[in-house]
């Protein structure tokens, strides 16, 4: 017999209970749902709504079921629909009828809305370490390659000479906002909605702050059809999650790119690459491209939630079950993908010969000579013009604006001196880019000694 069964005459279709049910999924909610029931049991029993000895007898009898759960002690059916009614089953064919008290003055609707928002903080705290794992492991080894040159990009064209150190504390800005936007996220989900019942509260004197206060919440919902109706915040997970993995992706396209033959700016290690079952000279950056892949597949997490939200009227409805495997595959999806990522980053080997090189070539300079120009009193519009007619003498001529004579350079400017080699050279170009925020070695450690202070900030 159903749980709910009272009112129906016919037992439900075979084909239906398969179709109805949700327990291969939302299994993984077991520590949610029993941590919740005692908190519910021990402010019902609290409040004098159930005997105190009932209350004693669901939490010990929840804790033991919670024990056998992780000691894959329990299979739980198909019949009993969820994760819910799975434990309220187990509990009262444990305790007997004490168990049939536990869903006194709540309903599966705020129960399944608590469990959600308790496994979505879970999942916010487990991310949000592994970002910081990966914070970490960018501070040092930006902090290695202060003076490592590369050459920066837009359009995928050199553009301007930088460091490596400068170029993956970019990366770091990136998932220090997704560390943000989870902790954002967080207080929002850090509402405790049971006590909303099924959508109308409950006539029951409960305790809803009591139960926020056993289970860690630091507020309580303030509207029972909002409570049990909405799942922005898991929305919203899925759409830090998501912008995460294009951080990710980018990231990893740069790496796929930087590995190439063509760039060879890094090699990677040989536990985080894959071979070719037909060229054996291949090492394919395999582990990089797959988590390029992965972000497409937890965008359509995203959108498949707002998809499955839009057009539910207030309160409750059964398309909700759906947020679940979605909400699951996002968030295994990126914890995963953050963990592998971070293991492949540590182990990679940067060609600074290569980069210094790549530096060299597509008169990334370019602009430190027009800003000399400009520095002995000529306009930058103009000093551009010039160094334009200089970059296309050296195309036709195949050289580098470094390897041009004195001479050559006052055949464009008479304002040209003995000292423009040093000011177009490289390590000048980085150098005396020294306005915060800018690659010039001081200012790269100026931010990695402030990103260390914020990134120890959060575990305190």
């Amino acid at each position: 017999m159903k749980l709910w069964g009272g009112r129906f005459q016919k037992q439900t279709d075979a084909m239906v209970d398969d179709f109805h049910s949700s327990i291969s999924f939302d299994w993984r909610l077991y520590r949610q749902d029993i941590a919740g029931s005692i908190a519910h049991a021990t402010m019902l029993g609290e409040q004098g709504i159930i005997p105190q000895e009932d209350a004693q007898a669901i939490r010990q009898g929840l804790k033991g079921i919670l024990s056998d759960i992780e000691a894959g002690k329990v299979d739980f059916e198909i019949d009993a629909e969820d994760i819910h009614m799975n434990i309220e089953k187990l509990l009262t064919a444990r305790i007997g009828q004490a168990g049939k008290r536990l869903h006194t003055g709540r309903s599966r609707n705020d129960q399944v809305a608590l469990d959600m928002r308790m496994y979505c903080k879970d999942s916010i705290r487990e991310a949000v370490t592994e970002l910081k794992k990966l914070c970490q492991c960018i501070l040092d080894t930006a902090a290695q390659h202060l003076e490592t040159i590369m050459p920066g990009y837009t359009h995928l064209q050199k553009a301007q000479p930088i460091t490596l150190g400068h170029h993956l504390m970019a990366y770091f800005e990136m998932f220090k906002r997704d560390i943000t936007r989870l902790q954002d996220c967080y207080d929002r989900a850090d509402v405790m909605p049971l006590g909303a019942g099924a959508l109308a509260g409950t006539t029951y004197d409960l305790n809803r702050e009591r139960v926020a206060q056993l289970l860690g919440f630091s507020a309580i919902t303030a509207n029972s059809l909002d409570a049990v109706s909405d799942r922005d915040f898991c929305i919203e997970f899925a759409s830090c999650v998501s912008i995460g993995m294009m951080h990710l992706s980018r990231f990893c396209e740069e790496l796929v790119l930087w590995s190439s033959n063509e760039f060879q700016f890094v090699e990677m290690d040989d536990g985080f690459s894959t071979g070719s079952s037909i060229m054996p000279q291949k090492k394919n950056p395999d582990v990089a491209e797959l988590i390029r892949g992965k972000s497409g597949r937890v965008f359509g997490d995203l959108m498949a939630l707002l998809t499955a939200m839009k057009g539910i009227p207030l309160a409750y409805n059964k398309d909700m079950q759906e947020d679940k495997e979605n909400f699951f595959d996002a968030r295994d999806t990126y914890i995963k993908c953050l963990q592998v990522f971070c293991g492949m980053f540590s182990t990679l080997h940067f060609n600074a010969d290569r980069m210094h090189a790549g530096a060299g070539g597509g008169f990334t300079n370019a602009t430190d000579a027009a800003d000399y120009l400009v520095k002995k009193g000529l306009p930058f519009r103009e000093a551009h013009e010039v160094i334009g007619k200089i970059v296309f003498y050296c195309i036709e001529k195949g050289r580098a604006i470094s390897e041009l004579t004195l001479e050559e350079f006052r055949s464009f400017s008479p304002l040209f001196g003995e000292d423009v080699f040093e000011a177009v050279s490289l390590l000048t170009c980085v150098r005396e880019r020294k306005v915060p925020g800018g690659p010039a070695p001081q200012s790269v450690k100026a931010h990695i000694d402030a990103a260390r202070t914020w990134l120890d900030s959060l575990s305190e």
